[in-house]
């Protein structure tokens, strides 16, 4: 019997890139009695159940604010239609993301390209040898990549030298992609269509980092700029405006300190506000290095972020988990009385 660690055995591009990921479909199924059997079970599917209960309170309350924070690979693993599916029917407000997951994986498709199911176990020399990238058993073409650099660079050619938030360039990116995109239904153009705001705090660490040197390179004397230190006031502002607020965090990361820490940047300004209300948190950090990726949302009570009344952490890879959540808020249908708050207005 062959070794299931052992090469696969060849290196033409083509073979190796011969299977799309395939993104679910939340619609198509319906997951509330999952859910609902879950519930009366214990350890990571009760907790589960717990999470998709609060979930559906955040979606019930008029005036709670619904941060979705992405950090890691879901969206090349499969859930890039349930992100652009909880903007499209109103389940969320806001998104703070890693740049890899809005540009390396959502322009990225955006623009014509795919990711590809491979495995963990062929050579990575090989992929080297052929210019493809492996995010453990999905496969990237390199050379789409770099095309993908390239549009981001051509974008901000075109765009007027100052400085911009994050939220502000894909905003062009949005504009960008109404008239260039080869994929509708994109998380970026549905958000813009929709005017929920996303932020990239960390929005050079991707193929957008990429783009924008080769801008500046081209352009040293008259180019724009990430600011920040802006986006920041301006995520702060969002949380300032509203009455409540529930955060859904896909991983942990930089976008998950992000959106906790405007509680603390508005009492630092003067600005009455609340802790976020509701928090769902679904990871695989270990809770034992006190990294943020892993810090509990009780942990985050101690810091003046997030209330301990409504809050679940769910210890489980999100991809497993996340589309029965997402499909259960779907089918019972609360998003159906929420009126879209449309913070990307309020930046004029």
């Amino acid at each position: 019997m062959k070794d299931s660690k052992s090469k696969i055995g060849h290196n033409n591009k083509k073979l190796l890139l011969n299977k799309p990921v395939e993104h679910i479909d939340i619609t198509s199924f319906d997951s509330r009695k999952i859910i609902d059997s879950m519930s009366k079970m214990s350890f990571a599917s009760r907790d589960t159940a717990k999470a998709a209960e609060i979930y559906n309170e955040m979606l019930q309350e008029k005036n709670c604010t619904i941060f979705l924070t992405l950090a890691g690979s879901t969206s090349a693993a499969g859930c890039m239609q349930i992100y652009s599916d909880l903007i499209k029917y109103n389940m969320v407000d806001t998104i703070i993301a890693t740049g890899a997951s809005i540009i390396d994986m959502d322009f990225f498709e955006a623009l014509g390209f795919k990711h590809y199911q491979g495995s963990q176990f062929q050579d990575d020399t090989k992929l080297r040898e052929n210019y493809i990238d492996r995010i453990f058993d999905t496969y990237i073409d390199e050379d789409e990549l770099q095309l993908c650099d390239k549009a981001i660079c051509e974008i901000a050619n075109n765009l007027p030298p100052k400085s911009y938030t994050s939220r502000e360039f894909i905003h062009e990116i949005g504009k960008y992609l109404k008239k260039n995109s080869k994929k509708k239904n994109s998380l970026i153009e549905i958000a813009y269509d929709n005017n929920v705001p996303i932020f990239c705090p960390a929005f050079t660490d991707s193929s957008a980092g990429f783009g924008l040197v080769m801008h500046q390179e081209k352009n040293p004397k008259n180019h724009l700029t990430i600011d920040s230190v802006r986006e920041f006031r301006e995520l702060t502002e969002i949380k300032i405006q509203s009455k409540n607020s529930g955060l859904f965090m896909i991983g942990g990361g930089v976008p998950k300190n992000f959106v906790q820490d405007t509680v603390i940047c508005a009492e630092m300004l003067g600005k009455e506000t609340k802790m976020h209300k509701y928090a769902i948190q679904i990871t695989v950090a270990d809770t034992r290095d006190g990294s943020c990726s892993s810090s509990t949302l009780k942990e985050a009570s101690s810091w003046g972020k997030v209330d301990v009344t409504k809050e679940q952490m769910v210890f489980a890879e999100a991809t497993s988990i996340l589309p029965l959540i997402a499909s259960d808020a779907y089918h019972r249908g609360f998003w159906k009385q929420r009126e879209r708050k449309n913070f990307t207005k309020i930046f004029g």
